[in-house]
C-alpha cells in the first residue's frame, strides 16, 4: 500500500477528531474524513506509516445508515465542520461513546451508559463566528474558514454557512457588500481574524491582526452607518494586548444565566446560548443548595456560577486570569461574591479549604499545581466542566486519590463538530472503599 493507492475500506470506528476509522487488507489503520461507521469505501492513500495511514474519500460503495447528505454546499471543502455528514442522532450518540472510551483509556473509570444532552438547536446556535480574511496578490479578498485539507486556503463563504444564530447572516452579507473592494474600510492588513458576535440588540465585530491606520475610524463609522443592526466596531491590532473602539457602542448588554451582562469586545462566553444554559442548570443542580456555603469558581470567565451562587446565599470566590472577563464579573457583582484576577494554577491554594469547587479550564485541562491543591484540601464537592475529554479523564485520574466521581453527563453544544462538552460530579472520599460511580439524572436543583 502506497500513497495514491485506492482500496476498499468497511468503516467500523470514528476518531475523536470526526475521521471515520477502516482496516487496509494488512490490518493497518485507515483514516477517512468524511466517513461513517458503516460506511464500505474506496479511499485513496495520500499519507502512510508504519502502523497507519490517512486517505481520502473516492466514492461510497454502500452508505451506512447513520450517513445523511450534508445540507452545507460548502461541506466538503469546508474546515468548519467535522461530521455534518453523519445524521445527528448518531452524532450525539458518538459523543456519548467518546466521552466514555476516554474515561475508562485514560481516568480508569468504567461507565456502562452515559447520557448526552443534544442541542436544542442542530443548525443556528453559534452566537459567535470567527472568518479569516486575506488581501491576495491579485486584488482579491478572501474571507471565510479555513480549508479542510489545505488549511493555509481560505473558502470564500458569503451566506452559506449554517451555523451562526439568525442575526449574524444578515450583518455577514451587509459587510461584505460594503466593506470596499480590497475591504479598505476595515484595518489594513494582508490577513485579519474577524469575529462577529451576536447580542441582544444586534451584532458586534472585533477585527483581530493588521495594523492601525489613521482613518480606520472614519472607515469603520461608515460601515456603522450602513449595516443597521451592526452595533461596534473593534480592532486589536498585531501584539496588542487590548481592542480599541474603532466606531460605534462601546458597550453592549446581553441576557446570560438569568443575568443583565454588560460585555466587553473580547469576554468568552459559550458559541451555543441554548446549551450553555443547560450545562450552567446541571452544574446548579449538582451544587446543591448554596447557601451558606463556601464555594470557589475557578477559570469563571464572567462568573456566570459564582453570581448566581452569591445571590442565593453563597460566599463565593471566582478565579479568571483574563483581566476583560474578570472586570465584567465585577460589574454590578451581587454581595457576597468576591473576583480574584489570577491564574488559578497560582491563586486556588490561599482561597482552599471550600464546601464547594466549580472547575471550568480551557481545553488542556487543569494544571498539576490545581489538582494538587485539591488533594491537599479537599471540599466535600467538585464539579468540573471540560470540553475535552481526554484532558478531563487525565484530570479525574489525578484526583482518584481523594475524589470518587459520582455522575457523568454530556452536553452537545457543538453539533456538526467534533466537540462535546461534559460536567463530572465528584465527592470526597470517606475512609474505606469508594462507592460505585452513578452516571444517572441530575439531582434536582435548588438554584
Amino acid at each position: 500500500m502506497t500513497p495514491d493507492d485506492t482500496i476498499p475500506l468497511e468503516i467500523d470506528d470514528i476518531t475523536s477528531q470526526g475521521s471515520g476509522v477502516g482496516r487496509s487488507p494488512t490490518g493497518r489503520a485507515v483514516f477517512v474524513p468524511r466517513t461513517v461507521p458503516g460506511d464500505h469505501v474506496l479511499a485513496r492513500i495520500t499519507r502512510e506509516r508504519t502502523s497507519w495511514a490517512r486517505a481520502d474519500l473516492v466514492e461510497v460503495v454502500e452508505a451506512s445508515p447513520d450517513r445523511r447528505i450534508a445540507p452545507c454546499a460548502l461541506y466538503d471543502r469546508c474546515g468548519g465542520c467535522q461530521i455534518q455528514h453523519v445524521r445527528y442522532g448518531r452524532q450525539v450518540a458518538w459523543k456519548a461513546d467518546r466521552i466514555r472510551e476516554a474515561l475508562a483509556r485514560i481516568g480508569g473509570i468504567e461507565l456502562d451508559e452515559i447520557e448526552v444532552e443534544p442541542s436544542e438547536s442542530e443548525y443556528g446556535y453559534r452566537n459567535r463566528v470567527s472568518f479569516t480574511l486575506k488581501r491576495l496578490g491579485s486584488g482579491r479578498v478572501l474571507a471565510g474558514y479555513h480549508e479542510r485539507d489545505r488549511p493555509g486556503r481560505i473558502v470564500d463563504v458569503h451566506d452559506e454557512c449554517l451555523l451562526p444564530e439568525a442575526a449574524i447572516g444578515p450583518v455577514w452579507t451587509e459587510l461584505r457588500a460594503k466593506w470596499g473592494g480590497r475591504a479598505e474600510r476595515l484595518p489594513a492588513g494582508r490577513q485579519l481574524r474577524l469575529t462577529l458576535r451576536a447580542v441582544e440588540d444586534g451584532v458586534v465585530l472585533v477585527v483581530e491582526g493588521g495594523h492601525p491606520g489613521n482613518d480606520d475610524s472614519r472607515r469603520a463609522g461608515e460601515l456603522i452607518e450602513g449595516i443597521g443592526d451592526l452595533l461596534a466596531i473593534w480592532h486589536r491590532p498585531e501584539k496588542a494586548e487590548r481592542p480599541l473602539l474603532l466606531a460605534g457602542e462601546p458597550s453592549v448588554r446581553d441576557r446570560w444565566f438569568g443575568e443583565e451582562l454588560a460585555l466587553e469586545s473580547s469576554a468568552f462566553l459559550q458559541v451555543n446560548r441554548e446549551g450553555a444554559h443547560a450545562v450552567h442548570r446541571s452544574v446548579l443542580g449538582e451544587l446543591g443548595n448554596p447557601e451558606g456555603l463556601r464555594i470557589v469558581d475557578a477559570y469563571a470567565g464572567v462568573a456566570g456560577y459564582g453570581r448566581r451562587l452569591a445571590r442565593h446565599g453563597a460566599e463565593v470566590v471566582a478565579i479568571e486570569s483574563d483581566p476583560v472577563a474578570a472586570r465584567m464579573a465585577r460589574t454590578d457583582a451581587p454581595d457576597g461574591l468576591v473576583v480574584v484576577e489570577g491564574r488559578v494554577e497560582d491563586r486556588l491554594a490561599d482561597h482552599l479549604p471550600a464546601d464547594r469547587v466549580v472547575l471550568n479550564p480551557p481545553r488542556t485541562g487543569v494544571d498539576e499545581a490545581v489538582t494538587g491543591a485539591l488533594l491537599d484540601a479537599s471540599a466535600s464537592r467538585l464539579v468540573y466542566v471540560s470540553c475535552d475529554p481526554a484532558t478531563l479523564a487525565r484530570d479525574l485520574e489525578r484526583l482518584s486519590d481523594r475524589y470518587v466521581v459520582r455522575r457523568v453527563r454530556g452536553f452537545d453544544l457543538f453539533p456538526q463538530t467534533a466537540h462535546v462538552e461534559t460536567v463530572v460530579t465528584l465527592d470526597a472520599r470517606a475512609d474505606g472503599p469508594a462507592s460505585a460511580v452513578d452516571a444517572g439524572d441530575d439531582p434536582p436543583s435548588t438554584s
